[in-house]
């Protein structure tokens, strides 16, 4: 049955319009995103083979476009239509964040670094500057790793927040394991960082871990 053929009450972008884009499931939110099914299946029951093929929104987020056009329904054109989406939503939080929104939001920030790093396959080790205010000043990528380890040199880290004129910065990596847990380099990391950047008056103010819909934060646990 198409969705056109649902009680209104039922229908996804009715749904969304009424009680907010929150209480949507993931397939039905992906359901707003399509628009349209294929023959004999609704968008909600396409947006369902969807997350399954992929295991999970990470997995849909991160799949090329030969693998996100493989499934029958999708290719090009949604792909690049998603991509575009995420980008949107990476750019607008960025927005906020430069208003200086760091600090009153400990959320807001582990959104965006959700966007930034959860889908990546790759270890990837990066910062946010911030000035004196605690807006942000750019996001940089220092180090790109395997997917169990990322060197990160003090010293880079060190020249980038001096090329930024940073006053702070946030450091941020993420584990592809999925497993949000800190192990003792990861410790041992933020206090060498920690301490080189302290000879240069600028401010570690947290180091998070992202694991797919998990965000760890040193700062929250005393940790930096």
């Amino acid at each position: 049955m198409a969705i056109s053929d649902w009680p209104e009450d039922q229908r996804p972008r009715e749904r969304l319009i009424v009680h907010g884009a929150a209480m949507l499931s993931d397939a039905e939110l992906l359901a707003v995103f399509l628009r349209i099914g294929v023959a004999g299946k609704s968008a909600v029951d396409l947006a369902r083979d969807m997350v399954a093929h992929f295991g999970s929104l990470n997995g849909l987020f991160q799949a090329s476009v030969d693998q996100f056009s493989a499934l029958h329904g999708l290719g090009p054109a949604k792909f690049a239509q998603l991509q575009a989406v995420m980008e949107l939503a990476k750019r607008a939080l960025a927005e906020q964040l430069q208003k200086g929104m760091t600090l009153s939001s400990p959320q807001m920030v582990k959104h965006y670094l959700q966007l930034l790093l959860a889908h990546k396959c790759y270890e990837s080790f990066t910062v946010l500057f911030v000035d004196v205010g605690n807006r942000l000043i750019a996001t940089e990528e220092l180090f790109r790793g395997t997917l169990t380890h990322a060197s990160v040199y003090p010293r880079e880290v060190i020249k980038a927040a001096l090329r930024h004129n940073a006053a702070a910065l946030l450091l941020a990596h993420n584990h592809p394991s999925g497993i949000a847990v800190p192990s003792q380099s990861d410790h041992a990391l933020t206090q060498t960082l920690k301490s080189a950047l302290a000879m240069i008056d600028v401010k570690v103010l947290d180091h998070f871990i992202v694991a797919g819909n998990e965000v760890y934060s040193f700062a929250e646990h005393g940790a930096v």
